[in-house]
C-alpha cells in the first residue's frame, strides 16, 4: 500500500515583519555603553596625543619653517623683512669651499671620535660585566663623564691642549717629545676635538653595551665553555653577536652625534678662532659654520640651508646605516 511522504511546508515570513520585531524591539545601548564605547575608541588617541603636539611645536613647525626661511634673504637685522630668492642660498652653501672643509672635517672627527669610542665602551662593558667588588661604584665612575656639561668638559680640556703651559704640553716636554700647537694644526685640533668627544661618550656607550650583555642568556656561554671555548673565543662568538643590534644602534647614534659637534670646537680656542673653527678653518664641523652663517654674519637664509643641508646628510648616512644593517642580519642567518 504506498504511503505518501509527508513535505515541510515553505517557512513564510508572518505579515509586519521578521517575527519577534514588533513585540522584542533591539534594546538602544544606553549613555553609559556609549560612552564607554568612546571612550574606549579615544582614549589611545588621547594618550598619545600630547606627543604630537609637543612634536609639532617644537619639531616639525620649525623644521618646516627653516626650510622656509631657507628660500628668503633673511638678515639678523631685518627680521621682519623677507625676500623671496629661492634656491639661491642652497647654491650659495654648496658652491663655497668653506662648506665642503666643514663636511670633511666633521666626518672625519666623527670617524676618529666614533671608533675609538666604541670600541674602548664595548671594552670596559665586558670588564664591568663580570662580578666585580664595587661593581655599582665603577658603573657610577664611568658614567660621571657624561654628566658633565659639553662647556665644563671643553673648557678643562682647552686648558689641557693649550700651547702654552698646558698640562699635555708640560707631559710632551717633559718626556722629551717638545711642545704642540693642539689649535692650530690640521690633524691635532681633530684629535684634540675627538678626546673631549671620547672621554664625554665612552661610558654612556659603555652602559648601554652592559645592559646588553646582561641580557645575553647565560646558557650560550656555558655551551661555549663545554666546547672548550676560551673567554676571547667567547668573547667574539658569543657577546658579539649578541649585542650586534645594540652596536649598530650606538653606531647610529654616535654619528648623529659627531654631525652636531658645536661645543667641543667652539669652545677649544673660543673667541673669535673658535667662531670660526680656527685660523684656516682647520676644525670647523657644519654646527659651528651655521653658527657663524646664522650668528656671527646674520645671514639667516644660508644658516637655514646649512640645516637641510645637515637634514639631508643625516638621511643618507641612516640609509647607509640600515643598508649595512640588513646586509648584517642576512648574512648572520
Amino acid at each position: 500500500m504506498a504511503t505518501s511522504t509527508p513535505h515541510r511546508k515553505a517557512y513564510a515570513p508572518p505579515p509586519g515583519g521578521p517575527r519577534g520585531t514588533a513585540a522584542d524591539p533591539v534594546p538602544r545601548p544606553s549613555w553609559r555603553s556609549r560612552l564607554w564605547r568612546f571612550d574606549d575608541k579615544a582614549s589611545p588617541y588621547a594618550y598619545i596625543a600630547p606627543f604630537f603636539l609637543v612634536f609639532g611645536a617644537f619639531g616639525l613647525y620649525p623644521l618646516l619653517y627653516t626650510g622656509w626661511i631657507a628660500l628668503h634673504r633673511v638678515e639678523m637685522t631685518g627680521l621682519d623683512r623677507m625676500e623671496w630668492v629661492g634656491w639661491d642660498n642652497f647654491d650659495r652653501i654648496l658652491n663655497d669651499p668653506e662648506f665642503w672643509t666643514a663636511v670633511g672635517n666633521t666626518f672625519l672627527i666623527g670617524v676618529m671620535s666614533t671608533v675609538p669610542q666604541l670600541l674602548v665602551a664595548l671594552g670596559l662593558a665586558h670588564l664591568l660585566n663580570y662580578r666585580l667588588r664595587a661593581s655599582a661604584f665603577w658603573r657610577t665612575v664611568v658614567l660621571t663623564p657624561y654628566a658633565t656639561s659639553v662647556a665644563s668638559a671643553a673648557l678643562v680640556f682647552a686648558l689641557v691642549f693649550r700651547a702654552d703651559g698646558g698640562l699635555l704640553n708640560w707631559l710632551l716636554h717633559f718626556v722629551g717629545l717638545g711642545d704642540t700647537n693642539w689649535a692650530n694644526g690640521h690633524w691635532t685640533s681633530k684629535i684634540a676635538i675627538s678626546i673631549i668627544v671620547i672621554w664625554r661618550w665612552t661610558g654612556y656607550n659603555a652602559l648601554i653595551y652592559l645592559a646588553a650583555m646582561q641580557a645575553v642568556p647565560t646558557d650560550l656561554y656555558e655551551a661555549a665553555a663545554l666546547d672548550g671555548a676560551s673567554r676571547w673565543q667567547q668573547f667574539r662568538k658569543v657577546t658579539i653577536p649578541s649585542l650586534r643590534p645594540t652596536i649598530l644602534f650606538t653606531i647610529v647614534v654616535s654619528t648623529i652625534g659627531s654631525m652636531q659637534l658645536f661645543g667641543e670646537p667652539l669652545l677649544l680656542e673660543g673667541g673669535r678662532l673658535g667662531a670660526t673653527g680656527g685660523n684656516e678653518n682647520q676644525y670647523e664641523t657644519l654646527s659651528v659654520y651655521l653658527y657663524n652663517y646664522g650668528w656671527n654674519l646674520g645671514h639667516l637664509g644660508p644658516a637655514a640651508a646649512v640645516a637641510w643641508a645637515m637634514l639631508a646628510l643625516l638621511l643618507i648616512i641612516a640609509a647607509v646605516n640600515w643598508l649595512v644593517g640588513r646586509f648584517v642580519r642576512t648574512s648572520a642567518v
